[in-house]
């Protein structure tokens, strides 16, 4: 998920900029956001510190709960706002990915099962899941997977191709197989929890557990007035394809930082999984990095159906609520200016 503030054209060739840093009441004043809440540097003070696992704890974790043999090597591997990464091989020629967290298992258990959902499609490359828990000398967690050998290079056809066959894959649980939205547990997008109980209908997922979800913690009652007056008309964006929504595996956080290549194939991995509307996925196009073909590829296999522009930005309105909850900025103005779009489209 990127921390920083957009600053590219997107869907609509609407370019906004603002820096991250910029205090978020500085941007607007007045009128319908007069109840704006001050977001500047939320990231810092939502992002708890990194559990300061020692190697000794890692290593002894790999050794007591996989069988892969003993630690030979390891090494830190980066950090992002929410975690501490690792690189370990052992003497059986196993290498291992470790993420620590300070936050509680509950977040690793999330990915965990989305990676596993995804990898159960033998559909598109994902990283194996070993291992997740709670570390015992610190407060914290973990998670182990298999080490890929990442690269920026991989086909964007074949990635376009490749989602779609995910995203028509047969539900494996049995909730989503009966026709229903949601996933097997709530999850978290960033560090934003996101609630993913079942629902029968998908309109109804959307406007309950994702848009409600986001526009409630946003605390600016502009924002939820004109969100609350949008959910009053969402139906009216699917009266097209209402009856061809099947519930879709999805990624949830699909953008460049979570898309690589290994060997030229397509890699995808950092999820916030759930069972929706295929078309959801694109929420994140802003930052996708997807050329002509991945469209290409993609619509190849699922169509481009009725108003796909104006659902890709419904789409896109709940990750940049979230990004606004997690980082301020500029993600207001965003937002903001999605809302008003949709409105007066839906007059």
């Amino acid at each position: 998920m990127p921390q920083n503030s957009p600053n590219r054209s997107w869907t609509t060739s609407i370019t906004f900029v603002a820096p991250s840093f910029v205090r978020i009441g500085s941007l607007i004043s007045g009128g319908k956001n007069s109840q704006r809440v001050d977001k500047s540097w939320s990231c810092v003070k939502r992002c708890r510190p990194m559990a300061n696992a020692t190697t000794d704890e890692l290593e002894k974790v790999i050794h007591e709960r996989l069988d892969v043999g003993k630690v030979t090597a390891m090494t830190r591997a980066g950090t992002s706002g929410w975690a501490v990464m690792h690189r370990a091989t052992t003497d059986t020629g196993k290498r291992l990915f470790i993420k620590v967290s300070r936050e509680d298992a509950s977040m690793f258990q999330g990915e965990a099962q989305g990676l596993s959902a995804m990898f159960d499609t033998q559909t598109i490359r994902v990283p194996e899941v070993f291992q997740y828990g709670q570390l015992s000398s610190v407060q914290g967690s973990y998670i182990i997977m298999e080490a890929l050998d990442l690269s920026p290079i991989y086909d964007q056809g074949e990635l376009g191709r490749q989602l779609a066959r995910l995203h028509l894959a047969d539900p494996v649980l049995p909730e989503a197989h009966q026709g229903r939205f949601g996933f097997s547990i709530d999850n978290t997008i960033g560090a934003t929890p996101q609630p993913n109980g079942w629902m029968e209908d998908w309109v109804s997922f959307f406007r309950e557990r994702r848009l409600k979800h986001q526009l409630l913690l946003t605390g600016d009652s502009g924002l939820i007035d004109r969100g609350n007056r949008l959910c009053l008309r969402l139906n009216d964006l699917f009266d097209d394809i209402k009856d061809d929504i099947k519930p879709s595996l999805l990624h949830g956080d699909l953008w460049s930082g979570n898309i690589s290549g290994e060997y030229a194939a397509p890699v995808i991995f950092d999820p916030a999984c759930y069972y929706g509307h295929h078309e959801a996925d694109f929420g994140m196009s802003w930052c996708g990095g997807f050329a002509s073909g991945f469209w290409e590829g993609y619509h190849d296999l699922i169509p481009r159906a009725p108003r796909f522009e104006q659902r890709q930005k419904l789409y896109q309105l709940y990750h940049f609520l979230n990004h606004y909850n997690l980082f301020g900025g500029g993600y207001y103005g965003m937002a903001d200016l999605i809302l008003d779009q949709l409105l007066k489209e839906l007059q």
